[in-house]
């Protein structure tokens, strides 16, 4: 019965459509934003908003400027409307004065976009419009409501409850695989035989979030090596000459990529509940395994010795101290650890466990950090208190041996 009231419903939508067109063409997408707002009919809106998001996707980029600055003066808030409903609610409170507060201090531009999300493709559309709007709010801060209210939608459309976690393997459907090529950030897969070298051996694992709106856009991915011991090289992890590790015989996990995809999700965390979630799983999976860490790039290290008027020396313990101390003592203004995947970690409660020079030799690892990578250690007896000291004043959880290279380097500049 479903089947055929969707194909009624599809049909009726479709001859809709073709007797609004002509009339939707003639109105400026301001106006027709207009009229999504005003329209109660489930029909008549997707036609609207379908119509909006096409007009909008072939813009250039001075009219999306000008959709934007739009989002911004015409569809925020009335200050006036909002005091006077505040008044009111103070005075007489009641469900109707509350709910009349509630709409006012909501602004317009929010229930655009809920309604624009109404048609099937629309929140990856709307995700791409937050990316352009990020472009331009970086020269023109008048923008920066709009954004706030777009980032506060997403984060309720991304709520971790509505994310499905999914393992990427060889037999991913390709349109994933290719996804997972392009949006590597760390280590660049650089064929399809690099990425079977991943994904495929069985001490290789890669997991990744999923929206049900985006079932084929990975949101953010993980890759994990399964060793013996904790690692100190990544040219080593992903060497195509190394001997394959069967699973169970492995006692330590390596999270040695974990890359965001969707730039218009920037400032919505996945990777606090993915480590935690992929954490779980494995040990599910494999209960030999006794040790979760990470094999990390220092991506600031580098700048920061230049700006220091430090020398990062040749020899490998003098770049170990260095970064050591980089990690423990380089802070920016706030308080806060000035490298960012440093700050994601110790943020998610994880703490340094040790550095490693000549680490990652190539050309981006050599212009980062020298080469020097740093091992984050996710013990689960301890991440509850390592969030909380982080959470209280950006504390630094490091172990005795970090903590000895930073010393030693102190005691040789006095």
């Amino acid at each position: 019965m479903s089947f055929f009231a969707d194909l009624l419903s599809t049909v009726f939508e479709r001859r809709y459509r073709s007797a609004l067109e002509p009339d939707l063409e003639k109105r400026s997408i301001e106006e027709l934003c207009g009229d999504l707002l005003s329209r109660s009919g489930e029909v008549s809106g997707a036609v609207t908003a379908g119509h909006i998001l096409d007009r909008y996707g072939a813009m250039g980029p001075s009219e999306k400027l000008g959709f934007f600055g739009f989002l911004a003066q015409d569809m925020g808030i009335d200050a006036d409307a909002v005091r006077r409903a505040l008044t009111d609610f103070e005075t007489t409170p009641s469900r109707q004065s509350y709910q009349g507060f509630a709409s006012a201090a909501e602004p317009k531009r929010q229930e655009l976009a809920r309604r624009l999300n109404q048609i099937p493709g629309a929140t990856a559309r709307l995700v791409q419009m937050r990316d352009d709007l990020l472009g331009f709010a970086r020269s023109h801060p008048e923008l920066g409501p709009v954004d706030h209210d777009f980032q506060h939608l997403l984060s309720s459309w991304f709520n971790r409850g509505f994310l499905v976690l999914r393992p990427i393997d060889w037999e991913s459907p390709a349109e994933v695989l290719e996804k997972i090529i392009a949006y590597e950030a760390v280590h660049t897969i650089d064929s399809w035989d690099d990425l079977r070298r991943r994904v495929q051996p069985s001490d290789r694992r890669c997991f990744a979030y999923f929206h049900p709106a985006m079932p084929n856009e990975p949101l953010i991915f993980v890759e994990v090596a399964l060793t013996r011991g904790v690692p100190g090289s990544v040219q080593g992890l992903l060497s195509d000459r190394r001997k394959e590790l069967a699973a169970e015989d492995a006692d330590t996990a390596v999270f040695y990529s974990i890359s965001n995809c969707q730039s218009g999700l920037a400032g919505i965390s996945f990777g606090n509940s993915l480590i935690k979630q992929v954490v779980a799983d494995l040990s599910r999976d494999l209960p030999g395994l006794e040790t979760f860490v990470t094999l990390s790039p220092i991506p600031g290290l580098m700048q920061w010795i230049a700006e220091t008027g430090q020398q990062m020396g040749e020899a490998p313990e003098d770049q170990r101290q260095r970064a050591a101390q980089y990690l423990l003592a380089a802070k920016r203004d706030d308080g806060s650890p000035r490298d960012p995947v440093a700050r994601f970690h110790l943020g998610n409660g994880a703490l340094i466990h040790d550095v490693h020079a000549g680490a990652d030799l190539s050309p981006n690892g050599m212009a980062q950090s020298a080469g020097v990578m740093v091992n984050y250690l996710y013990d689960r007896a301890l991440i509850a208190q390592n969030h909380e000291g982080y959470a209280d004043g950006y504390g630094v959880a490091a172990s005795a041996q970090v903590q000895a290279l930073a010393a030693a380097l102190n005691k040789t500049k006095t």
